[in-house]
C-alpha cells in the first residue's frame, strides 16, 4: 500500500471557556519540512508536538497550526477597582488642598490612569488542558493520515494503469522486432547488388549480419524492463513510505526504455518507445507525491 504526501486534517476541542483549534496540512517534499504556528500558552510543548508529528507523518512539507478562541468575557481586560478607588481618593484630596476643580468626567480620567486596565495574571498550561489539546492534535493528524490513504489509493490505481500500458506497448514491439532482421538483410544485399562487378563472401556477410543484429538486439532490455515493472508493482503492495524506492525503480525503467529507443531502427518501434516514455513520465511526476 502506498500513501500520498498530500493531506489535510482539522480538529476542534473545547476546554472550559476555550475552543482549541488544530489544523495540519502537508505537501510533497524530499524530507520532513515542518513549520509550526502555536498559541503562546502551548509553546512550551513545541518539541513534544514536533516529535508527535515527525513520528506520524514521516515525510512531506507540513504546516501545523494550533490556536485558541476564547469567549468575549475572557478576552475583556479586567478593571482594577481597588486602584481606581485609590486614584479617586487621591485626586479628590489634591483638589481640596489645592483648589483645582475636580474632573468633569471621572470615568475618562480614572480609566486613563496607569495600570488601571493592565492584565497582571499569568496563564499557566495545566495537565488537564494539555491532555485535551493532545487529543485534538491526534485527531487532526489522524484525519490527515486518512486523507493520505485515500490519495495513495488513487495514485496506486493510476500507477497500475500506466504500468499496464507500458507492458502492452512492450509486447507490441515484438512483431516489428522479428521482421526487421529480414529487412536488414535485404537492405544490405540490395545495397551490395547495386554496386556493379562486386563479389562478396556470403559466409562473411552472414557473420557481419549476425554481429549487426546482435548490436540492435533488445531482448535483454525488454526482460529488464519487464522485471522493473513487476518490481514496481510488488513495491506498491509492500510497506508504506516507499516513495523514494519507487522513484529509483522508475529511473531504471527509463534507462531500459531509452536504450530500447537507441536500438530501434524502425519508425514503428521508435513511435512505441515514445509512447512508453510518455507513460513513464506521468509515473515519475506522480511518484514525487508518494510518501
Amino acid at each position: 500500500m502506498i500513501l500520498s504526501m498530500t493531506g489535510y486534517g482539522k480538529a476542534v476541542a473545547s476546554y472550559k471557556e476555550k475552543k482549541i483549534n488544530v489544523e495540519v496540512k502537508s505537501l510533497n517534499s524530499k524530507t520532513l519540512d515542518l513549520s509550526t504556528r502555536i498559541a503562546p500558552l502551548y509553546r512550551e510543548k513545541e518539541m513534544e508536538i514536533r516529535q508527535k508529528l515527525s513520528n506520524s507523518l514521516v515525510r512531506g512539507k507540513v504546516d501545523f497550526s494550533l490556536w485558541i478562541e476564547k469567549d468575549a468575557g475572557m478576552d475583556a481586560t479586567p478593571i482594577n477597582m481597588a486602584l481606581v478607588q485609590n486614584y479617586y481618593q487621591q485626586i479628590k484630596a489634591i483638589s481640596q488642598s489645592t483648589g483645582i476643580p475636580e474632573p468633569a468626567d471621572w470615568f475618562y480620567t480614572l480609566l486613563r490612569m496607569p495600570d488601571v486596565t493592565a492584565k497582571t495574571e499569568v496563564e499557566e498550561l495545566t495537565d488537564e488542558e494539555w491532555a485535551v489539546a493532545c487529543a485534538a492534535i491526534d485527531e487532526a493528524v489522524g484525519k490527515l493520515v486518512d486523507f493520505r490513504i485515500q490519495e495513495g489509493a488513487a495514485l496506486q490505481r493510476k500507477f497500475a494503469e500506466k504500468l499496464e500500458n507500458i507492458s502492452s506497448l512492450l509486447t507490441s514491439i515484438e512483431p516489428y522486432e522479428k521482421s526487421r532482421v529480414e529487412k536488414i538483410k535485404l537492405r544490405i544485399v540490395d545495397g551490395l547488388s547495386s554496386i556493379p562487378e562486386v563479389e562478396y563472401d556470403k559466409n562473411r556477410l552472414e557473420q557481419e549480419l549476425i554481429y549487426y543484429i546482435e548490436k540492435l538486439d533488445i531482448s535483454e532490455e525488454k526482460q529488464r524492463l519487464a522485471n522493473h515493472l513487476k518490481y514496481f508493482r510488488e513495491t506498491m503492495e509492500g510497506a508504506v513510505s516507499q516513495g523514494k524506492k519507487l522513484g529509483f525503480i522508475a529511473q531504471e525503467m527509463g534507462r531500459e526504455i531509452n536504450t530500447t529507443g537507441s536500438k530501434s531502427n524502425q519508425a514503428e518501434m521508435q513511435n512505441i518507445v515514445v509512447m512508453m516514455k510518455d507513460e513513464l513520465e506521468q509515473i515519475k511526476e506522480q511518484v514525487l507525491n508518494v510518501l
